[in-house]
């Protein structure tokens, strides 16, 4: 009979679940965050509680197992956010721990090879993110930036800009998920925002937004579009590298 483990969607949850599976010997089982979770018609469920410990056991176990960069492929997979990810995750575990050798690489298991196709789309998307955040400065001197990315990258995108950014506060805001990423100036902490029903995250509100940052953004719109030669236009090949569902938060794609 199917077990249906529910977590809190974290990682550590996740792993949580991964452990309670292990302990309670469960032969069919089947992890689901609370979100997408669906009383089932046959079998049993319970709710697993995220415990620090015991998802650390299990995640100390993976890179003994693994390569530091296999590991993390578990991880970016994770963060894929793809409906049964958790079940991928989890028969690539067990396909791990059952092993003699080191199988982190080994692609004719479909659940490595599933997983190291996901970690490729989520290393993509965290890329662009760094390439295509766009910060703008509000009128308590925060440089803010809205995303929504396809994945869940705000977690591998941190370091880059609290290196990057590192003398001034920031906020990155991901609307989709409805958490952010802020930066004061020692730390970067996880925060949740109430945003207005009149707020345009494509705009450049004179309300929030300093004087001095709506200057900027006509000048940097006004010099594209000066430097945008007509005759060299290449469509195909520029939304290849920017594409268009980018577009809405980029500076130079915007009007003030």
């Amino acid at each position: 009979m199917e077990t249906t483990l529910v977590y809190d969607a974290s990682f550590d949850g996740f792993l949580t679940a991964v452990f309670t599976a292990f302990e309670m010997k469960l032969k069919t089982v089947k992890i689901v965050p609370k979100q997408r979770f669906q009383q089932p018609l046959f079998g049993d469920s319970e709710t697993v509680y995220t415990n620090q410990e015991k998802a650390n056991r299990v995640w100390a176990g993976l890179k003994k197992k693994l390569s530091t960069d296999e590991a993390r492929r578990f991880y970016y997979a994770f963060l894929s956010e793809k409906t049964s990810v958790e079940d991928t995750l989890y028969n690539a575990i067990v396909y791990v721990f059952a092993a003699t050798t080191n199988v982190g690489s080994n692609y004719t298991n479909k659940y490595i090879l599933e997983i190291a196709k996901l970690t490729k789309n989520v290393g993509r998307e965290k890329h662009r993110m760094e390439a295509f955040v766009r910060f703008k400065l509000t009128k308590d001197g925060i440089y803010f930036a809205n995303i929504e990315p396809d994945f869940n990258v705000l977690p591998l995108i941190k370091r880059h800009f609290e290196k990057r950014y590192a003398d001034q506060k920031w906020l990155i805001y991901d609307l989709k998920r409805k958490y952010g990423i802020y930066y004061d100036l020692e730390k970067v902490a996880i925060i949740t925002l109430e945003l207005g029903a009149d707020f345009d995250p494509t705009k450049t509100s004179a309300a929030i937004f300093a004087e001095v940052e709506l200057e900027f953004q006509q000048l940097w719109n006004n010099y594209f579009k000066s430097t945008n030669i007509a005759s060299r236009k290449n469509m195909k090949l520029h939304i290849q590298h920017v594409p268009k569902r980018y577009w809405k938060y980029l500076s130079e794609k915007s009007v003030v």
